[in-house]
C-alpha cells in the first residue's frame, strides 16, 4: 500500500508547537442594552476548525455547571436554549481539539472555532488497511509514503519505520503474534483469569431460622458471569473461582414459569416448588422463580438509546471494539421507526460521533458504528456524562430511556475507583435514564467495575464472549435486555422454624440486604426486564434432620408447640415481593407462601432439576465448601436428563460445558483459585 493514512492525526502534528493554545470567536451582538440576568433565551451558531474553517460535526456544547447541552449537526451548527442566559457560560468539548469556555453575555450568536490539540496525540491510531479518500476523513490527515519509510534500512515493517517520526506517535501493529522461531519452545499458557478484576465472593453460610427467619436480598438479572466462564473453558480453562457467580449462571437460563395474569396489575409472578437437595439427600432445595409480563417487541414504548462506546487503545482487540461494532449493528437491525439512536464514543476525551437518528435511518447509524476506531487512553467519566446529556435531550417520558456502554472496563481518565464512577452513576440514574453494560475481551477484564456500574445504574450486565452472545442478548432477548418493567425489586424470605431449622441462599452474595431495607423504598435494588426470568436456591437442613447442623439445645423450647398447627405441618417459608413501577417511587408488596412436603429430585419439574445442576456446577467450579457429595458425572446427568425442549439449544451447551469442565479438572489448567 502507497500511503498509510493516520486517523484521526491533529492538525499541525509535523509544525512545531503553538505558544499558547487560542480560540477564535465570532460573536453578533443583540440587544446591547444592560443585561437581564434571569431571562433565557436561544444561542445558535457554527463551530468550525481554526486552521481549515470547515465545520466541525458532533461538537458538544454545555452550559456550564449544568446537564444541559447539545451538539453540532453535520454543518457544524448548535442551537441550545439557556436558562439565565446573560450570566451563563458555554463549553464547546471535541476529541482531539482545546476546550472553549465562552460567556454567553448579551449574545444571541456565538461562532466559535477550535484549535488543535497537539497534546493528545495519544489519540493517534495507524490504520493501515486501505486508502481513504479525503472526503471520508473528519479532521486531518497526514501520510508517510514508503519511500520515505525505506530511506531507514533497519526498519524491516511500516509500523516501525513509523515509530519515532512524530512526537507522542504510538504505533499499533496489525500482527498478534510474532513468529516462533523454529526449534524453540512454545510459551506456557497464560494463568486464567491473568490481569482481569474480580470482586471477592465470600460464600453464603447457613443460618438458624430460630434465630434469622429472614433473608432479604435484591433481584440480579445480570448473566455475565456464564459467558465468561464458557469463554475460560472453551479456551481449555477453568476459571477462577471469583469470575463464578451462581446466581449469574442460574439465570442466563429461561424456565417456564407462570406468567402474570393478563388482568393483573403487577408486572411480575412468583412461583415456588420444594424438592430433594441433590448434592445431599439429607437437606431439602427450596426453588424461588420469578417471571416478569412478556410484551412482543412491536409492542414496547418507544426507545431512546446512546451507544457509549470504548474506542480506547486497550479496546483494540479482535474479541473487543470490532465483537461490540458487529454486535451493535445486530441490534440496529431491530430498531423501529420509532426508536432513536445516538452514538458517544470516547477515548482520551468523548466526543459525539452520532446525533440521536431515528431508526428509520438504519445506514446512517450503521455507518457511525463502522467509522469506530480505538486507540488512545480511557476516560470512561466524561463518556458516561455525555452519554447521559445525550440521552436527557431526547428523553421520551413513556419510553425507554437507555444508555448501553460497551467496554472492557479498563478506564484511566478521570474518575477510575470504583466508588467515584458508583457515585457519578447514582447521581445520574434519578433522570430515568437507565443503564446496560456490555463487557468485553481479557487480560485486562474489569468485571467488578462493570458489574458495579450496571447494579447502579439500574440496568443489567452482560459479557460478549462471542457474536451469538451479542446476538443473544441484543436481538433475542430485546426487551428484556432494553426494557425495563419493574425497578428495585426487592426479596424477603420468612422461613418457619417448625419446618426449617437452618437455610443457605446459593449465591447472591452481592446483592445481600438488611432486613430493614425491604421496607425501605429509597434502598436500591433490581431491576426486571420484559419477559425475564430470575432464580434463587435456597438450601434447606429441615428439622429433625439425621444430619443436623447443631444438635438440639437442651434448655430452649420446643419452638413447634408455640406455633399454629396449620403452618407447623404445611408452610416452609413466605416469600414476600415488592417493586416499583420503572418512572415509581413507592413500592408494592406481593407475597406467596411455599407448602407441603419435598418432592423427590426425581420428581421435580425440569426446570427444577436443571435449575439445580446449574448451582451444583458452579459450586464445583468454585470448589465450594458446601458442595456435599457433587460430581462432573451427577451434574452432567442431573443436567441432561432436564433438558426438555431446549429449543435454543443453550441447555445442550451447558452439558458440554460440564463435560469439559469434567476433563480439565485434573488436567492442572486451573489459574487462581
Amino acid at each position: 500500500m502507497r500511503n498509510l493514512l493516520l486517523l484521526p492525526l491533529l492538525a499541525g502534528l509535523l509544525a512545531p508547537p503553538p505558544a499558547a493554545a487560542q480560540s477564535t470567536l465570532t460573536t453578533k451582538a443583540a440587544h446591547p442594552a444592560s443585561e437581564n440576568t434571569t431571562k433565557n433565551w436561544v444561542v445558535s451558531g457554527v463551530v468550525t476548525d481554526q486552521t481549515s474553517h470547515d465545520p466541525l460535526p458532533g461538537v458538544t456544547v454545555l452550559v456550564k455547571g449544568t446537564n444541559l447541552g447539545t451538539s453540532t449537526d453535520a454543518q457544524g451548527r448548535y442551537s441550545l436554549m439557556v436558562p439565565g442566559a446573560a450570566k451563563a457560560v458555554l463549553l464547546f468539548n471535541y476529541i482531539g481539539y482545546l476546550p472553549v469556555e465562552q460567556r454567553v453575555g448579551t449574545h444571541h450568536t456565538l461562532d466559535v472555532s477550535l484549535k488543535t490539540d497537539t497534546r493528545q496525540l495519544e489519540e493517534v491510531v495507524v490504520t493501515g488497511y486501505a486508502t481513504v479518500t479525503h472526503q471520508d476523513v473528519t479532521g486531518s490527515v497526514s501520510s508517510v509514503t514508503m519511500s520515505e519509510s525505506r530511506a531507514d534500512k533497519k526498519n524491516k515493517s511500516a509500523a516501525r519505520a513509523l515509530q519515532g517520526r512524530a512526537a507522542g506517535l504510538a504505533v499499533n501493529s496489525n500482527s498478534r503474534y510474532a513468529p516462533t522461531p523454529v526449534g524453540a519452545p512454545y510459551p506456557a499458557q497464560q494463568e486464567a483469569g491473568a490481569g482481569d478484576t474480580y470482586a471477592h465472593i465470600k460464600e453464603n453460610a447457613f443460618f438458624a431460622a430460630k434465630k434469622d427467619p429472614l433473608s432479604t436480598f435484591a433481584l440480579d438479572v445480570d448473566n455475565a458471569s456464564y459467558s465468561n466462564v464458557r469463554r475460560f473453558l472453551n479456551e481449555g480453562q477453568l476459571p477462577p473461582r471469583d469470575a463464578v457467580r451462581v446466581e449469574e449462571m442460574l439465570n442466563y437460563f429461561r424456565y417456564d414459569y407462570a406468567a402474570p395474569p393478563t388482568a393483573s396489575p403487577d408486572p411480575v409472578h412468583i412461583s415456588t416448588e420444594l424438592a430433594a437437595c441433590p448434592w445431599n439427600p439429607a437437606h431439602q432445595l427450596a426453588r424461588i422463580g420469578i417471571q416478569a409480563k412478556r410484551i412482543e417487541t412491536a409492542k414496547l414504548p418507544p426507545a431512546n438509546l446512546v451507544f457509549l462506546v470504548d474506542v480506547s487503545g486497550s479496546m483494540d482487540e479482535a474479541d473487543k471494539l470490532p465483537l461490540v461494532q458487529a454486535g451493535l449493528k445486530l441490534l440496529v437491525k431491530q430498531l423501529r421507526p420509532q426508536d432513536h439512536v445516538a452514538l458517544v464514543a470516547y477515548a482520551g476525551a468523548a466526543g459525539l460521533v452520532l446525533p440521536p437518528t431515528p431508526g428509520s435511518q438504519p445506514q446512517t447509524i450503521l455507518d457511525a458504528i463502522e467509522r469506530l476506531r480505538a486507540g488512545g487512553s480511557t476516560a470512561g467519566g466524561a463518556g458516561l456524562r455525555l452519554a447521559y446529556s445525550v440521552a436527557k435531550q431526547s428523553f421520551q417520558k413513556e419510553g425507554n430511556n437507555r444508555v448501553i456502554l460497551a467496554t472492557d472496563g479498563d478506564f484511566n481518565v478521570g474518575e477510575s475507583s470504583d466508588a467515584a464512577m458508583e457515585q457519578l452513576i447514582v447521581d445520574q440514574r434519578e433522570s430515568g435514564v437507565f443503564l446496560t453494560v456490555l463487557g468485553c475481551g481479557r487480560g485486562n477484564l474489569r468485571d467488578s467495575r462493570m458489574e458495579t456500574l450496571a447494579d447502579k445504574g439500574n440496568g443489567n450486565y452482560a459479557y460478549l464472549d462471542n457474536l451469538d452472545e451479542a446476538g443473544r442478548v441484543l436481538v433475542a432477548q430485546f426487551g428484556g435486555t432494553l426494557f425495563t418493567v419493574a425497578k428495585d425489586v426487592k426479596l424477603q424470605i420468612e422461613f418457619n422454624p417448625a419446618r426449617v431449622a437452618n437455610y443457605r441462599l446459593v449465591g447472591y452474595e452481592n446483592r445481600l440486604l438488611e432486613a430493614e431495607d425491604f421496607n425501605n423504598d429509597r434502598k436500591d435494588a433490581g431491576e426486571l426486564g420484559a419477559g425475564h426470568t430470575v432464580t434463587a436456591l435456597y438450601e434447606i437442613v429441615p428439622v429433625g434432620s439425621a444430619q443436623p447442623l447443631i444438635d438440639n439445645l437442651k434448655y430452649q423450647p420446643n419452638i413447634a408447640s408455640s406455633l399454629p398447627h396449620a403452618a407447623t405441618q404445611s408452610e416452609v417459608l413466605t416469600v414476600k415481593l415488592r417493586y416499583k413501577e420503572p418512572q415509581g417511587s413507592s413500592s408494592k408488596l406481593l407475597a406467596q407462601a411455599l407448602n407441603g412436603a419435598p418432592a423427590p429430585i426425581a420428581s421435580a419439574s425440569p426446570d427444577f432439576r436443571f435449575a439445580a445442576a446449574v448451582a451444583q456446577f458452579g459450586m464445583l467450579l468454585r470448589q465450594s465448601e458446601q458442595r456435599g457429595t457433587a460430581t462432573w458425572a451427577a451434574t452432567e446427568q442431573l443436567a441432561d436428563g432436564a433438558r426438555g425442549k431446549d429449543a435454543d439449544g443453550y441447555r445442550a451447551e451447558f452439558v458440554r460445558l460440564v463435560r469439559l469442565a469434567s476433563g480439565l479438572s485434573g488436567s492442572g489448567s486451573v489459574g487462581v483459585r
